[in-house]
């Protein structure tokens, strides 16, 4: 008896260390159907040598074992995350996610809606057999109204378990994708128009005509706990009549036109507009300026968040790469407040600053949680408050300044911060210019001209009662 080869997947599965004809699905199930369709596909439009699939956490995870294309396993749920990776980089191979319920519609949900609406360039093959089949038959998101799971004994209730979860439709709310539809395998009519609709896909991935998305209804006769007859019927009867088949959208064969944001303006025509003095400057690569990452931490209310923010935007007029990175908690005054600034020559790879070059601590606690950190060769300003139970690092320089106390003599109880950047500015540990801190310090405080000459002046006394004590 002569055996019929099935194009597209392997001759033989070799599972356990033992080569077979049989997969381990069980009967009547419909991923052995799909996984047919999906591998002739492949072979008739030659991509056998130029696909890549990733294979899903559930029932068909093993599906490696059979289509004789590339593989990947991807973490639940994400293998579109992990395929728009793959798509953007292997712009020659044609990418395919095929998805369960539970891995699409569950937790993958996030990560497939925001694949569909960036239109990444693959196509997404869902299996909708409404329920969680690998796991034992637990309800699904796809789960239908009334239906029976471990995990819906009584029958999935609405009122506390939600309403089935509508793919298809859901994806048709997103601009991106090319070509949406809804297909079934449960009888033969309609195995040979999902066919259609899992070659189009594909074929879309081969000319590179953007994101398809594919649902299919399949039997799963252990899920559901009837026969494999009594199980299409099922589908034909009960699913489609929840889950409608149809072609939702199908523009493949238009020509597919760049991304339109919709946008009155661009950003930098936004900030030239008269009424903004906002300049964009971008920043330049310098080589020879090392990279600096400070930490200014305090109470709430002390302005350490302001003070990194003035940093910062000095860097940004001095044409430097810069981030600031706060981390507060919710009270307005009095809990814990640090920001995390780096300034560098080339652009920053990470916007936090675990172990700083430059330190502000304006009170015990922030001294107490953040001298350790300190790189050697770094410096630290304290307040003058701060007792100094705990010594710096070796190699680290302590600046005491009487940041608090000045800001009271000099009539602006508020104003401790811009002591302390008078000081940083005086050390000259940031090695940026001093116009530039003038100027973003005046920034800061453009919608109150009055506050921005104030702290102005102030900066300058400090600057001069700082110099006179060297």
């Amino acid at each position: 008896m002569t055996q019929i080869k099935t194009l597209g997947m392997y001759e033989f599965f070799t599972r356990g260390g033992e080569r077979t004809r049989s997969t381990h699905y069980c009967a009547g199930c419909g991923h052995g159907i799909v996984h047919k369709l999906i591998t002739e596909a492949l072979a008739e439009l030659g991509m056998q040598d130029e696909t890549i699939i990733f294979n899903p956490v559930g029932c068909s995870v093993f599906g490696y074992f059979y289509w004789d294309v590339g593989n990947i396993s991807a973490a639940h749920g994400r293998s579109p995350s992990a395929a728009t990776g793959l798509a953007r980089t292997l712009k020659n191979k044609s990418i395919i996610c095929y998805q369960g319920d539970g891995d699409l519609a569950a937790i993958g949900l996030n990560s497939t809606i925001q694949a569909a609406s960036r239109g990444e360039r693959m196509a997404v093959l869902f299996i909708n057999n409404a329920n969680y089949g690998m796991t034992g038959g637990q309800m699904a998101p796809t789960t239908l109204g009334g239906m029976r799971t471990l995990t819906s004994p009584f029958g999935r209730d609405p009122l506390t378990d939600g309403y089935p979860l509508h793919v298809c439709e859901i994806m048709d709310q997103i601009t991106a994708p090319v070509y949406i539809e809804r297909v079934s395998v449960a009888d033969t009519s309609r195995i040979m128009k999902a066919k259609k609709a899992i070659r189009k896909a594909l074929r879309m991935q081969r000319d590179n005509l953007g994101y398809a998305f594919v649902e299919i209804i399949t039997p799963c006769p252990t899920g559901i706990k009837a026969s494999a007859l009594e199980t299409a019927r099922f589908c034909m009867e009960e699913m489609e009549a929840e889950f409608p088949l149809g072609c939702f959208r199908d523009n493949s064969a238009l020509p597919q036109p760049e991304p339109q944001v919709r946008t009155c303006v661009s950003v930098q025509e936004f900030f030239e507009r008269p009424e903004h003095d906002y300049e964009i400057i971008a920043p330049r690569v310098d080589p020879n300026f090392k990279e600096r990452r400070m930490r200014f931490s305090g109470y709430g209310g002390q302005g350490v968040l302001s003070l990194g923010l003035w940093l910062s935007e000095a860097a940004r007029i001095d044409r430097r790469f810069t981030t600031w990175f706060p981390s507060y908690g919710p009270e307005q005054r009095g809990g814990a407040a640090s920001c995390a600034v780096v300034v560098s020559g080339s652009a920053v790879g990470s916007p936090d600053a675990d172990r700083p070059d430059l330190l502000v601590a304006m009170n015990q606690v922030a001294y107490e949680r953040f001298i350790g950190d300190v790189l050697p060769g770094g410096v630290a300003f304290v307040d003058e408050t701060v007792p100094l139970k705990i010594s710096a690092p070796q190699g680290v320089e302590v600046i005491t300044v009487p940041a608090i106390r000045m800001a009271v003599d000099f009539g602006v109880a508020q104003a401790a911060n811009t002591i302390i950047l008078a000081a940083i500015s005086v050390h000259g540990a940031m090695n940026l210019n001093r116009e530039s801190i003038l100027l973003a310090l005046g920034a800061s405080f453009k919608k109150k001209p009055e506050l921005a000459e104030k702290n102005k002046e102030l900066f300058v006394k400090a600057e001069a009662w700082i110099k006179a004590q060297a």
